[in-house]
């Protein structure tokens, strides 16, 4: 099935299924069944089946998926396979934190796919110090040269009333991919993804049911 046709909802179920078989003790298991995916993902055994079918013939019936070749799957399916350049544009307290937190798990981990490549703030202050050896750089001064041109994703970290302009500007340069952690609605051309983050608005709303 073209990726365009899978439903978003699929792809994140996929996402959550990837995270289980990587949380399996390496050698500890050697076959999961649907039932336990379901049960770890939170859906049930024939949704976990309908999902994977939708990629490809995975398992053995009666005996499960094989753990270590199921992975290896969907690190392909999902785009995992390869290195991810991530520029991150505000470096505030939360742009630093999710800096230092990607770069330490790719170091922990070296297949772990996102690369931080870039940094960009527009304080003046900030330009030219680094954090976790990358330089901060003001967004002017980012060309298509280089290797700059292969970023993917774009973290946004700035205040509300700078992210579209920022994203706008970030989109011209060929960045597609989003993760929007502004308190703000970005809108960009059909061929940008955009997934919003904001921590704030996740606390409030289940402070309402405390």
């Amino acid at each position: 099935m073209a990726s365009n046709k899978i439903p978003d909802v699929v792809i994140r179920r996929m996402v959550t299924y990837l995270r289980i078989l990587r949380e399996i003790p390496p050698g500890s298991k050697e076959y999961i069944s649907s039932s336990e995916m379901g049960e770890w993902a939170a859906v049930n055994s024939a949704q976990v089946r309908k999902d994977l079918a939708l990629f490809g013939e995975f398992g053995k019936q009666g005996v499960g998926y094989p753990v270590q070749a199921l992975t290896e799957e969907l690190v392909r399916i999902l785009r995992a396979d390869r290195d991810i350049p991530v520029a991150v544009f505000g470096i505030g307290e939360l742009g630093t934190a999710l800096v230092r937190y990607l770069t330490g798990r790719r170091r922990s981990d070296p297949k772990y796919p996102f690369v931080i490549s870039a940094l960009f703030d527009s304080d003046p202050a900030k330009i030219g110090t680094n954090v976790e050896g990358l330089t901060i750089e003001l967004l002017e001064s980012w060309s298509e040269d280089k290797n700059r041109k292969e970023v993917k994703i774009a973290l946004i970290t700035v205040p509300a009333g700078a992210a579209q302009e920022v994203a706008d500007r970030a989109y011209r340069l060929g960045i597609k991919g989003f993760l929007n952690f502004a308190p703000t609605k970005l809108r960009l051309p059909p061929d940008a993804r955009v997934l919003n983050a904001d921590v704030t608005h996740q606390l409030q709303e289940l402070a309402y049911y405390l």
